[in-house]
């Protein structure tokens, strides 16, 4: 029997709309598993964008106050450069190329960069020391904390530590959860698919009678899965976009994760990712169920 296009339609919207609750069930199951995927992996690279400003062996960083006067820049300049053998080298960022390297790492995010003015941004200096033990790094690092126009200075070592234990926390409490939710996701699709199959168990005989193959009988029931799969996924990258535009945004208010990031691009191609499980995970599940049942 060949397989038709209007037949598949019908079937699986037939199947899928007798056993509404569960196909329901099943679809939210998957929508939570995998929004909570797609967000730990969103966190994942919001944390890399973070270390940026760490790249280059910099070791601690002098974040002057924006009103920090000319005088005031030039007496921090005049003690890194008489501490020539404690430090191999340093970088000074004005308000101006504060705001370039800021509006590069919001690139895609328009509406922040216009929040954003360079003369709110404090001026920094980038500091590479010779030796990067992190008792040396912090008592160097403390000789300028108390300058005039000093805002802060900032310690990679403690930086990335909190960063790392922060995001690491995060990422596997959702990767935990993804993963049980993903499991229960592929038992409701079974039993979902099971469940519509015994409720037609005459139908399914009288085709098999006729000469019915059993891919002609088992498609329809594995695109009720696909389709399980597929409509979870696309509310997990909703998810995933309101991720973006609407929480990511205040977590970047907060003076540690500054530089949190995570471009658009980034969020369509973990989409695509998401779609691809969200397939897979409905095909699994119906698969097994028409397997098992049609060799009973």
């Amino acid at each position: 029997m060949a397989l038709r296009v209007e037949y598949l339609i019908r079937e699986t919207g037939t199947n899928l709309w007798r056993n509404v609750w569960l196909s329901i069930a099943a679809v939210l199951t998957v929508f939570v598993c995998l929004a909570l995927f797609g967000v730990s992996i969103l966190v994942g690279r919001g944390a890399d964008s973070l270390t940026s400003q760490w790249k280059g062996g910099i070791e601690f960083i002098i974040f002057m106050k924006p009103t920090a006067t000319g005088d005031e820049d030039n007496a921090i300049k005049k003690v890194l450069d008489e501490s020539g053998s404690e430090i191999k080298s340093y970088k000074y960022l004005d308000q101006a190329a504060a705001y370039d390297e800021f509006k590069k790492l919001f690139a895609d995010k328009q509406e922040l960069i216009d929040s954003i003015s360079p003369n709110v941004l404090p001026p920094s200096y980038r500091v590479v020391p010779v030796d990067s033990d992190a008792d040396a790094v912090a008592q160097l690092g403390k000789q300028f904390e108390d300058k005039p126009g000093v805002y802060e200075v900032k310690y990679a070592s403690e930086t990335l530590r909190n960063l790392e234990s922060i995001t690491n926390l995060v990422q596997k409490g959702l990767l935990v959860a993804a993963v049980v939710l993903l499991i229960v996701a592929v038992l409701l699709i079974l039993n979902t698919t099971f469940t519509a199959m015994t409720s037609r168990r005459r139908e399914i005989e009288v085709m098999k009678l006729v000469g019915a193959t059993n891919w002609f009988i088992r498609i329809p029931y594995m695109l009720e899965g696909l389709v399980h799969g597929l409509f979870g996924a696309a509310g997990a990258i909703g998810v995933l976009f309101l991720f973006n535009s609407q929480v990511f945004p205040k977590v970047q208010r907060i003076d540690l994760f500054q530089y949190f990031r995570v471009t658009t691009g980034e969020v369509w191609s973990t989409s695509i990712w998401l779609l691809f499980i969200g397939a897979l995970v409905g095909v699994i599940g119906s698969t097994f169920a028409v397997w098992r049942y049609l060799d009973v």
